[in-house]
């Protein structure tokens, strides 16, 4: 990797993470939400072809931006274990400057950035986000980065998130998921990763106050981590996972 690039690149995580940190001592929380969820799916490529993850959640709007922060504790049918977190702050051109930067279906524009952090490497992402206000969402974002990478080449990622809650009878449910896109470069391959849930709520049926899930998560990963997939080694994962999630 460019060391000066990555220098840059960590002065500028630092300042954006220091600002965050520095804004809460006057800043207002809107809302925060903290979850578990258990998957279990057996169509994994990289690894044991059947694994348990287990994934804390914690998502939190400020008067300043927003933060997501989740970690993934994954077992392998072999033993093995491993942990991957990230933590997505954003700040907010609207909140930050009392100005509104709503434009037809766009709702906000943010100052974007994301750690991704696990036992083999730390990746930093920097960018520009926005909030959209779509019909029947309970949210809608694109972020377009520019990735920092530990041992490959830096390159270039677009995700998208959402969430749309939706009642069949009596019946709740939510349907959320995200996708990233990553560009080619000399050492991997473009990769393309959507995570898709549908979830039932069983909360209103037990008289829960917290949200309570059970549904399915399908997850599709074309080229999984960059490595091209190939006769030899499959990395075009397709798997079904089953899911049980619950909010605190």
């Amino acid at each position: 990797m460019n060391k000066s690039s990555k220098h840059v690149s960590f002065c500028f995580m630092a300042g954006v993470i220091a600002s965050s940190a520095a804004l809460p001592l006057s800043a207002e929380v809107l809302w925060q939400d903290f979850s578990v969820t258990y998957l279990k799916g057996h169509h994994y490529r990289v690894g044991t072809p059947t694994q348990q993850v287990y994934t804390i959640e914690h998502a939190a709007a400020t008067s300043w931006g927003d933060s997501f922060f989740f970690l993934d504790h994954a077992r392998e049918t072999d033993g093995s274990r491993s942990n991957y977190a990230e933590w997505a702050p954003r700040l907010s051109a609207s909140k930050l400057t009392g100005k509104s930067y709503s434009y037809g279906f766009v709702d906000d524009l943010l100052l974007s950035t994301t750690v991704e952090m696990s036992e083999l490497q730390t990746n930093f992402l920097y960018g520009v986000g926005a909030d959209f206000s779509v019909p029947g969402f309970q949210f809608a974002q694109l972020n377009a980065y520019r990735r920092v990478n530990d041992h490959q080449t830096n390159n270039w990622q677009l995700t998208g998130v959402w969430a749309v809650p939706f009642a069949l009878g009596q019946q709740s449910f939510l349907f959320d998921g995200f996708f990233d896109w990553t560009n080619t470069t000399a050492d991997q391959r473009s990769s393309f990763n959507t995570n898709i849930q549908l979830k039932w709520g069983l909360h209103p049926l037990l008289g829960l106050s917290q949200p309570l899930y059970m549904g399915l998560e399908y997850v599709y990963w074309r080229n999984k981590y960059g490595i091209a997939d190939n006769p030899f080694f499959r990395t075009n994962e397709s798997n079904m996972n089953l899911l049980v999630k619950v909010h605190f």
